[in-house]
């Protein structure tokens, strides 16, 4: 049959080219075995489904997997290390960035995108965060720390970096579920808003004020971006600038700007491209995460979000890549991820599981290899001297 002659043709490839640490069982009962010591299984439950095999993508791989098409046995970081040696040894991709992507946005849409990723329900997210549930890259001091401290000290490390005094007040754009509002007013004493536009994540940090006492200095509110008025001491944003398209990068940098007092200070912080040419993920990794995590996200290189913010009238006093802090995070996820799998496969639908499953190794493994980064920038309204002369003050508690 025209697959399965496909299909030998694609086991000589990936035989010739590496020793791969898999086993290949079809349908059949035929098992293909490429090493003595297999790490991963593909189990292939029908011939039609080799055609996702023959000249692989991670997206074809990837969908495939989420539609039951083929089956995998072994630990998810392992799936995807030997997915990716897959489409590099057995197909004609090159490892290099897709092609440059743009989309429409509007504000329905970005609710819509928004709803699609973060509404699934706030138990489900519950079960493999942080006990705050914070949502974004934490903050490893040392290698041994804990997915809650690192989440802690990632907090603390913005709201010093912006150098938040008691009594200012401060905007958190894309709040989550409220912990970086929670703990600037705790700790630093802030007057802190929250804004998001995802209901589930409004009603849940409206609770969890409550519950902390708060209800005084520290509010949320359902509110895109666009819709907020007044003057703020200081801004963040946190894991929030991905989705509002490379098209609005200036109209979303502009906004904060306006939004912030003649000596305040901002703190942008999200994931970027290391591809200047693309905003997609390699190897058809992008294309996947289009299709089943974040309809319409756009990810910009360092290089557009630091020449958007000087044209929107912001001056960038400092930049930090936490790359491997993303990776390490993600590694912390998707190991709680497998650990609570009983319990999420009662939350979500099979389907769902797998795409999350398979999302959070992936996107581990793309922070491991440099696909992309995450970069928090401080900036101040530009011709601003606000900060002190060095970075010694960020690392005082």
């Amino acid at each position: 049959m025209f697959w399965e002659r496909k299909f030998e043709k694609f086991i000589d490839r990936i035989s010739d080219s590496q020793s791969l640490p898999m086993t290949i069982q079809l349908w059949n009962g035929r098992e293909v075995h490429l090493t003595d010591e297999p790490k991963v299984v593909i189990e292939v439950p029908h011939f039609s489904s080799l055609k996702h095999l023959i000249n692989p993508s991670l997206d074809k791989l990837g969908h495939a997997y989420v539609e039951g098409k083929l089956h995998v046995k072994g630990k998810v970081m392992d799936v995807v290390e030997i997915a990716n040696q897959l489409v590099a040894y057995g197909s004609n991709y090159t490892g290099k960035h897709g092609g440059s992507r743009r989309y429409h946005h509007t504000r329905k849409l970005d609710s819509e995108s928004i709803s699609y990723h973060y509404d699934v329900s706030n138990e489900f997210y519950q079960a493999w965060l942080d006990k705050n549930m914070v949502y974004s890259c934490g903050y490893f001091k040392t290698m041994d720390d804990s997915l809650d401290l690192a989440q802690e000290q990632k907090i603390d490390h913005i709201l010093n970096k912006i150098q938040l005094q008691p009594g200012q007040t401060l905007l958190d754009v894309g709040c989550g579920w409220g912990a970086l509002i929670i703990r600037a007013a705790q700790k630093f004493g802030a007057k802190a808003t929250g804004i998001t536009i995802s209901e589930q994540q409004y009603l849940e940090t409206q609770k969890r004020i409550r519950a902390a006492g708060l209800e005084s200095v520290c509010e949320v509110h359902l509110l895109d971006y666009r819709d907020v008025h007044g003057t703020f001491d200081r801004i963040t944003s946190v894991g929030m600038f991905e989705h509002v398209g490379l098209k609005h990068l200036n109209e979303y940098f502009s906004k904060l700007n306006s939004l912030l007092a003649e000596d305040g200070v901002m703190m942008n912080h999200g994931i970027t491209t290391t591809d200047p040419k693309s905003g997609s993920a390699p190897s058809g990794a992008g294309k996947f995460i289009d299709r089943y995590v974040f309809p319409n996200g756009e990810l910009p290189h360092i290089g557009l979000v630091l020449k958007e913010m000087a044209i929107a009238g912001l001056e960038p006093v400092d930049i930090e890549n936490l790359r491997h802090h993303y990776a390490m995070t993600l590694e912390h996820w998707a190991a709680r991820f497998e650990a609570q799998s009983e319990q999420l496969k009662t939350m979500v639908d099979d389907k769902q599981f797998r795409i999350w499953r398979v999302y959070l190794a992936g996107c581990a493994h793309a922070f491991h290899h440099n696909w992309v980064a995450l970069h928090q920038i401080v900036a101040t309204k530009a011709d601003r001297y606000v900060l002190p002369l060095t970075r010694d003050y960020m690392y005082h508690d």
